[in-house]
């Protein structure tokens, strides 16, 4: 059994050094799309090399997070968390150095492969390392300092755009990894699961990678309308098919099928679905309309987006208290609206915006939906599945968000009639930008109505989140398998 104490030397090291590790990943996820602009100015990048700026990252994480807790589980959770953290700064660096704009997209695919190794880590070392009469403040700890490290990436990353240049934004990583990496070795115990058998499902997790790269890269350069884009968008679903099929009939399957046979299960990720889609595209969208079209600095563009985040931090655990006695159903259909309503708000955007008057009312309410929604959502996510899957629930539902939004930032800009240098060119994208925010109420009206027809209350006594709170507007708090 676990027996660290979290007010013991050894229990504050351990804590620090998962903080630090998750916030690699947290900030990576937030600082990014503030900086787009100068990355395409600098390395003279079309719209479609921004896109895939932001989705390489997530298309090797959402396909992988999954195997990369597997890992931990097999081989040791310090190693595999050490591993990422070693290696996400390593393509952090590449990212930093990048000369050109391929080369930043490849070293952001190699980004996601360390995210997706110490991102469930963290919180798995916590679960693994501490006392049972500690390990709930030790996670809600974990999950504050996390959430208030995705609240200042924005902002952070706008400072460092307009300061020491946009190369600082990834540059920052490595000297959080030199501090990270040497306190993990010392402090924390390594553990692993005694259970863990059966063959890793790598060909499972190369099959969804490859399947989201092939699938965003037709959506992306669908504008062409070649053979090649249509070839590349039928190898995705062959692909993805043929993913389908080896979770069906592997012994040990990355994503078990069967978990899908709980409804609400079911109908919570499609929920997830239709919500993270809409964030990916707002969240993308919205820094580059602050910047190219209102003519806010880096700076301020990232310091407008710190409401949404604050938010979250101060009110998620009191709205997943307020969701334990209303039922879920009620919060999911009504955040989702809220959230709908912010981004018709953001119509109100356009040159010379004013912050008070035109951005900061949007982003207020889309703040008060991702409160009223984000905690339940998770909860009813764990509710819906036995406890003992409870960490393997709540990994396909944060795979699911992340996967939804790298779909977003590929097909919105498509389905919004954005031509290749549309962010060159206030007009073009102001213009574009005003059918993209009703196309994302559209589905997060979807996703209140999928809410509203079939999430029910869960039964009483089932698993209850530990992170009560979070900050992070890319995907729901991971939740860990708990130590028998």
């Amino acid at each position: 059994m676990p027996d660290v104490r979290l007010a013991s030397p050894q229990g504050k090291w351990i804590l620090l050094t998962t903080v630090l590790g998750s916030s690699m990943a947290m900030l990576d996820s937030t600082v990014v799309n503030v900086a787009l602009p100068r990355i395409g100015q600098d390395l003279d990048a079309s719209l479609a090399a921004l896109q895939w700026t932001v989705n390489a990252y997530m298309v090797t994480l959402a396909g992988l997070i999954l195997l990369g807790g597997s890992l931990g589980d097999r081989y040791g959770r310090r190693k595999i968390f050490v591993l990422g953290v070693v290696w996400f700064a390593a393509a952090s660096l590449l990212c930093g150095l990048a000369p050109t704009s391929g080369i930043l997209i490849a070293a952001r695919a190699l980004q996601g492969i360390g995210g997706a190794l110490l991102t469930p880590g963290s919180l798995a070392l916590i679960q693994a390392s501490f006392h049972p009469d500690d390990r709930s403040r030790a996670v809600g700890l974990w999950s504050g300092f996390g959430g208030i490290g995705a609240a200042v990436g924005p902002f952070l990353g706008g400072w460092l755009v307009t300061g020491p240049g946009w190369r600082w934004v990834f540059l920052l990583n490595v000297p959080l990894a030199l501090l990270c990496a040497p306190i993990a070795l010392r402090h924390v115990p390594e553990s692993a699961d005694q259970r863990a058998h059966g063959r890793f499902d790598v060909l499972g997790a190369a099959l969804g990678a490859l399947s989201l790269a092939l699938l965003t890269y037709a959506l992306i350069e669908a504008r062409g309308g070649s053979l090649a884009v249509a070839l590349t968008g039928a190898a995705g679903l062959a692909a993805a098919v043929a993913f389908v099929h080896v979770e069906r009939h592997r012994p040990d399957p990355m994503l078990p099928p069967d978990i899908f046979a709980s409804r609400q299960f079911t109908a919570v990720n499609l929920v997830t679905l239709c919500v993270y889609a809409a964030f990916g595209g707002f969240f993308f969208l919205t820094a580059l309309q602050l910047q190219v079209v209102a003519g806010y600095s880096p700076l301020a563009a990232g310091t407008a987006l710190l409401p949404t985040t604050a938010l979250m931090l101060l009110f998620s655990s009191r709205s997943g208290a307020l969701a334990d006695r209303t039922g879920p159903r009620l919060p999911l259909t009504v955040g989702p609206l809220l959230c709908a309503a912010a981004m018709l708000l953001m119509l109100r955007v356009g040159k010379g915006a004013d912050y008070l008057t035109d951005v900061l009312p949007a982003l207020l309410v889309m703040g008060a939906g991702m409160v009223i929604l984000v905690a339940p959502l998770t909860a009813t996510v764990l509710a819906s599945v036995d406890t003992a899957r409870a960490g393997l629930a709540s990994g396909i539902n944060n795979a699911a968000a992340r996967a939804a939004g790298l779909v977003a930032v590929a097909a919105l800009p498509l389905l919004a009639g954005m031509g290749p240098e549309a962010y060159r060119s206030p007009t073009a994208f102001d213009a574009a930008f005003d059918r993209a925010m009703p196309i994302c109420a559209g589905v997060l009206v979807l996703g209140s109505a999928l809410a509203f027809a079939l999430v029910r209350r869960p039964a009483p006594g089932c698993r209850r989140p530990e992170c009560r709170t979070h900050g992070n507007v890319t995907a729901p708090p991971l939740e860990a398998d708990r130590p028998g």
